[in-house]
């Protein structure tokens, strides 16, 4: 159950770290339409708030993916501990997007599926 918990775990940190790249990276191109946000006038506003955010992502994904390789290695009780508060701050934020907006479905359930199984595998595993 471990190897299992250390690959959901690499996953959700692999897809937070797209999200980084759509967020903070390529936001005026490719991000910006990914996000909803369609009219040029809202891009300049926008873009601030998607920089950060994208910087909030990139640091879940860093802690979910330390937690997997500790996992692997096993350090169980520092693997778990960052998978619980990495991934579970995941499964909390997609909670929230799911709650405000629920045309934003997809985007939650990509961000709380993963690293749902994550926590779920990881509290198996100990």
């Amino acid at each position: 159950m471990t190897a299992v918990a250390a690959v959901l775990a690499a996953l959700a940190a692999a897809l937070h770290v797209y999200i980084f790249v759509l967020e903070s990276l390529v936001f005026r191109t490719k991000g910006r339409h990914v996000f909803g946000v369609r009219e040029d006038s809202h891009v300049d506003v926008v873009e601030r708030w998607a920089f950060n955010q994208g910087f909030y992502n990139l640091f879940l994904a860093v802690g979910a993916a330390v937690g997997a390789v500790n996992l692997v290695a096993g350090n169980h009780t520092v693997g778990a501990v960052l998978v619980f508060v990495s991934a579970g701050s995941m499964v909390g934020a997609g909670s929230v997007l799911l709650g405000t907006d629920r045309r934003m479905m997809k985007g939650a359930l990509v961000q709380i599926v993963p690293a749902g199984l994550a926590v779920v595998a990881t509290a198996l595993a100990l």
